[in-house]
C-alpha cells in the first residue's frame, strides 16, 4: 500500500492573502528538512499539504521530523488508494488490521473535501462500519469512546485512510516572521526562549558569551548541543560565540561589585545588537523571566535595554521557572543545560548583586570602561559556527 504523510496546516488557514506566502514556507522548510532522508514530493491544497516518499525514502525518519516542524498543527501517515469504496473498504481493514485486530471497539469518521464523490460523509462512515463488521466480528461500535478511530479522509488527489492524527509543533513556519539574534547560554532558560520565538516564525541567529580561561570548552560544546536541539525545529542557525573574559575583567577591576551583573549584561546587549545588524537580524532575544534573579528585576531589565537600541524580546517574561523546565524537557533541552559546566553569566558573580538599580549610577560607573572599544573587540573576535540539527 501506499503510505503517504498528512499534514493538517494549524492558524496559517486564517491568513488570508498572505497564506501562499506561509504555506510556501512551510513546503521549503518541509524539502529541506526531509531532504538528507532521500526524495519526498510535497504539495499544499485544500487547507493539508502532502508528503509522499520516493523509493528508497525513509518515511519513518519523515514521520519523527515532521513532528518538529512549526506551522503543523497535526499529521498522519496514512494509506493513499484511488477514489472508490471498494479500494476505501479494503484499505480500511488492511492498513489499520494490527489495531483493529488489538482493539475491542471502533468508530469511524469521514471528512468529504471532495464533493463530487458520490456518497457524503455519513454513508462512507456507514459502509466502511459495515464492512470492517464483517472483517472483524469481534468488535464493536463505540462512538462515544472507541478503542480505535479508522479515518477516511476523501480529498482531490485520493482517499486517505489513517489512525489517530499526531499534534503538530504547531506555530507558523521558520522564516516568515523575519529574523533575530537570541543570546543564548547553557542555562534553561535561553534555548527556550529561542525555541519559543522560532515557534513565531523567527529565523534564528545566536550569539554565545565565553570566558576562557575561566570557563572550559565543554561548556561551549554544551551550548552547541543545545542549539542543535532547538535547531529540530528552527533549522539550520549560525553561532557566534563571542570571547567575553576580557570585558569581565575590565569591569572587575575598574567598576563597583555590586553593579557587575548589570554592566556586563549590557556589554551582552550591545555586542549582540552589533552582530544581530551585521546578520540583517530585527530584534534580540532574551530568556529572561521577570524576578528570576538579581539582574531581572524591572528596574534592572530597564537598565539593560537602555543599552541596546534594537528591539529585545522576551518570550519567558510571565513565566515562572516550573513552566519553563516543563518546556525545556519537551523539547529535551533540559537534561543538557543542568550539566555543571559553568558559563560566563556564572564567574565573576558579585556576593550581593544590586537589584534596585538606578540608570544614572551605572551610566557613572561605566565612564570607567572604554566600552566602544571594548564592544568592538568582541564582535570582531566572534567565531562562528554553522549548528545543524540532526547531528
Amino acid at each position: 500500500m501506499e503510505e503517504i504523510i498528512l499534514i493538517k496546516l494549524g492558524e496559517m488557514v486564517l491568513k488570508g492573502l498572505n497564506r501562499n506566502v506561509f504555506e510556501a514556507a512551510l513546503i521549503r522548510n518541509i524539502k529541506r528538512r526531509l531532504n538528507p532522508l532521500g526524495g519526498f514530493d510535497v504539495k499544499a491544497a485544500q487547507s493539508a499539504v502532502y508528503v509522499t516518499p520516493r523509493e528508497g525514502a525513509d518515511l519513518d525518519a519523515a514521520v519523527a521530523r515532521v513532528s518538529k516542524i512549526f506551522g503543523i498543527a497535526a499529521f498522519s501517515r496514512a494509506c493513499v488508494v484511488k477514489k472508490e469504496m471498494s479500494a476505501i473498504l479494503e484499505a480500511s481493514a488492511q492498513y489499520l488490521k494490527p489495531e483493529l485486530l488489538a482493539a475491542k471497539s471502533f468508530k469511524v469518521e469521514t471528512k468529504r473535501a471532495d464533493k463530487i464523490f458520490p456518497l457524503k460523509s455519513p454513508e462512507i462512515s456507514a459502509q466502511v462500519g459495515e464492512y470492517l463488521l464483517e472483517r472483524y466480528p469481534h468488535l464493536c461500535v463505540d462512538v462515544h469512546d472507541p478503542d480505535i478511530t479508522v479515518r477516511v479522509e476523501v480529498r482531490d488527489f485520493g482517499a486517505y485512510v489513517h489512525g489517530q492524527a499526531l499534534k503538530g509543533a504547531g506555530g507558523i513556519p521558520v522564516g516568515t516572521g523575519g529574523n533575530a539574534a537570541v543570546l543564548i547560554s547553557g542555562g534553561i532558560d535561553s534555548p527556550v526562549a529561542a525555541w519559543t520565538m522560532a515557534k513565531r516564525g523567527l529565523e534564528l541567529t545566536a550569539v554565545h558569551f565565553a570566558s576562557p580561561p575561566y570557563t572550559s570548552e565543554r561548556a561551549e560544546q554544551k551550548v552547541h548541543r543545545l542549539l542543535a536541539r532547538v535547531g529540530e525545529y528552527s533549522g539550520r542557525m549560525n553561532l557566534f560565540t563571542v570571547p567575553f573574559a576580557k570585558v569581565q575583567e575590565e569591569i572587575m577591576a575598574k567598576c563597583p561589585e555590586d553593579l557587575f551583573t548589570l554592566i556586563m549584561r549590557r556589554f551582552m546587549m550591545r555586542v549582540g545588537e552589533k552582530i544581530a545588524r551585521r546578520e540583517s537580524c530585527s530584534a534580540l532575544i532574551t530568556g529572561e523571566s521577570l524576578g528570576q534573579v538579581a539582574s531581572q528585576t524591572l528596574q534592572a531589565i530597564v537598565c539593560t535595554d537602555q543599552a541596546a537600541e534594537m528591539p529585545v524580546l522576551r518570550p519567558l517574561i510571565g513565566m515562572d521557572k516550573l513552566e519553563i523546565i516543563e518546556i525545556s524537557r519537551r523539547i529535551n533541552t533540559f537534561d543538557i543545560s543542568i550539566e555543571p559546566f559553568e558559563d560566563c553569566c556564572t564567574v565573576f558573580t558579585p556576593k550581593h548583586p544590586r537589584t534596585q538599580p538606578r540608570l544614572p549610577e551605572l551610566l557613572e560607573a561605566e565612564r570607567a570602561l572604554d566600552c566602544e572599544n571594548l564592544t568592538g573587540e568582541c564582535v570582531r573576535n566572534a567565531v562562528l559556527t554553522k549548528i545543524y540539527p540532526n547531528q
